[in-house]
C-alpha cells in the first residue's frame, strides 16, 4: 500500500508494531514465534492508522494512543486467527495461516492469547470507557461470527448482510476512531462524530472487500475469486445480482440449499462478475465514504483530518 496518509504517522506505526511484538516476549517461544509470523505477514494497518490520526487530530496523549492502536490491531489479528481456523483457510495474503501447520487446539489457544494481550493493552490506556468499548466490540464480533455460522448461510437478506459486516469489520473501525476520541479532551459531540466516522468507513471497507472478492485478480486475493459465495455467503454483489436476476437457478440453489454450492458455481461467479452488481456495490461503498467525509467537516481542519479524508477515499479505490 503506497498512500500518502501513511507517511505522517509512519514512525508511530513502527512503534505500534514494536509494541505488538513485545506482547509475547515473556511467553512460550512458540507463541512468540506465532505472533512474529502474524505481524510479519503484514496487512494494511488501516485500523491503527485510523486510531492515530483520529487521536492526534483531537489531542489525545500519544503514549495512550500507541497502547490503543496496538490493542485494536492485536484484536483484529486475533479475529483473523480464529476466522482462518473456522474457515479451514491455509493461506492469508499468500502466506500460510497458523492452522496450516499447527493443531486446532494450538491455533485456538494462540488466538486466545492474542485476545488477552489486546485487552491488557486496552487497559493500559487507563480509561474505563475505552475498556468498555473494547469489550463491547469483542462481544459484537463474536456474536456476529456465531450468527454467520448458524443463520447467514444462503440467506438473501440485505439487513442480515449489513448487520454481519458491521459485526465483522465496522465495529473494529468504530472502536479505532471512537476509543481514540475517548482519550482526547473533547466533548461528547466530537466523540460521537469520530465514532460514526469509523462506522461509515468500516462499512465501506467491508463492502469493498466483498467487491474485490469478485473483481480482483486471484493471485492478489490469495484465495479463489468468489470465495464467500463458494462458502454459501451472499455478500452485496451477489445480493444485488439476485435482486436483478431472481430466477437464476444457480443462485436460487445457493439459497434453497442453505448455502450449499450449485453444480456450476464457477459459472455463477462469472455471471456476477460480468453483471452491473459489482459496480452497484462500489456505489454503495462510496455512499458510506461520502457520509464519512461529511462527518469530518465538523472536526478541526488539520493535516490529520486531511489524512483521514484521504484514507476514506482510498478505501474505495484500492485494488486488493
Amino acid at each position: 500500500m503506497n498512500a500518502s496518509f501513511i507517511h505522517p504517522v509512519q514512525d508511530r506505526l513502527e512503534a505500534v508494531e514494536a509494541h505488538m511484538r513485545f506482547q509475547a516476549d515473556d511467553a512460550h517461544p512458540d507463541l512468540s514465534a506465532a505472533l512474529t509470523h502474524l505481524i510479519d505477514a503484514g496487512g494494511k494497518r488501516i485500523r491503527p492508522i485510523v486510531t492515530i490520526l483520529t487521536g492526534e487530530l483531537l489531542g489525545a496523549p500519544q503514549d495512550r494512543l500507541l497502547d490503543l492502536a496496538a490493542a485494536v490491531e492485536l484484536l483484529h489479528t486475533a479475529t483473523l486467527v480464529h476466522d482462518d481456523m473456522i474457515d479451514g483457510a491455509l493461506l492469508r495474503r499468500g502466506m500460510p495461516t497458523l492452522n496450516a501447520g499447527w493443531t486446532p487446539a494450538a491455533t485456538i489457544l494462540t488466538g486466545d492469547f492474542i485476545f488477552a494481550r489486546a485487552a491488557k493493552l486496552a487497559a493500559a490506556t487507563g480509561s474505563v470507557a475505552v475498556m468498555d468499548m473494547f469489550a463491547e466490540a469483542l462481544t459484537i464480533i463474536v456474536d456476529g461470527e456465531i450468527r454467520q455460522q448458524f443463520t447467514s448461510k444462503g440467506l438473501a437478506n440485505l439487513d442480515d448482510y449489513y448487520h454481519r459486516i458491521y459485526a465483522k469489520t465496522a465495529s473494529l473501525f468504530e472502536l479505532a476512531s471512537g476509543a481514540a476520541a475517548l482519550l482526547a479532551p473533547v466533548d461528547s459531540a466530537a466523540r460521537d462524530t469520530a465514532r460514526r466516522f469509523g462506522y461509515e468507513i468500516g462499512m465501506a471497507f467491508q463492502i469493498m472487500d466483498d467487491v474485490l472478492d469478485y473483481s480482483a485478480i486471484q493471485d492478489r486475493l490469495g484465495k479463489p475469486v468468489g470465495s464467500d459465495l463458494r462458502n454459501g455467503l451472499l455478500t452485496l454483489p451477489a445480493l444485488l445480482y439476485h435482486k436483478a436476476n431472481p430466477a437464476d437457478p444457480d443462485i436460487q440453489s445457493v439459497i434453497r440449499r442453505n448455502g450449499h454450492q450449485p453444480n456450476d458455481i464457477d459459472a455463477l461467479v462469472a455471471r456476477i462478475r460480468a453483471s452491473d452488481a459489482v459496480n452497484q456495490a462500489v456505489d454503495e461503498a462510496e455512499r458510506f465514504v461520502q457520509r464519512a467525509l461529511t462527518l469530518l467537516e465538523a472536526l478541526p481542519q488539520s493535516g490529520h483530518r486531511e489524512g483521514l479524508e484521504e484514507l476514506a477515499r482510498y478505501i474505495v479505490t484500492r485494488e486488493y
